[in-house]
């Protein structure tokens, strides 16, 4: 696990990409849980940081694909594969991701 940022750096529901440990994260804070994934859409090679959150997850900006913040499973077209997901951790107001590990 490696320090992304602090807790307090993310705002409700607004995406963030970090780099951690050379690799592009997304990471979504909802309360007190943080969902972390690749920042990439699966469908083209797009940060979805820049794209929006909405009730089915983050949204990829240019052609709409939406993926799953707990699974990285794309619900909407024309994405069809799903993006990595990656273990986070919460500690002292820190949040820590392991980009060597997927959850997905």
């Amino acid at each position: 696990m490696s320090r992304a940022c602090a807790l307090s750096d993310l705002d409700e529901g607004k995406p963030i990409g970090v780099e951690v440990d050379g690799e592009p994260v997304v990471l979504v804070r909802q309360g007190e849980t943080v969902h972390a994934l690749r920042d990439e859409c699966s469908h083209a090679t797009l940060q979805l940081s820049e794209g929006e959150l909405t009730r089915k997850g983050i949204e990829c900006w240019l052609h709409g694909s939406c993926f799953d913040l707990r699974t990285g499973e794309p619900s909407s077209p024309p994405a069809t594969e799903p993006v990595d997901v990656f273990p986070v951790e919460i500690r002292d107001g820190e949040v820590h991701v392991d980009v060597t590990t997927t959850t997905n």
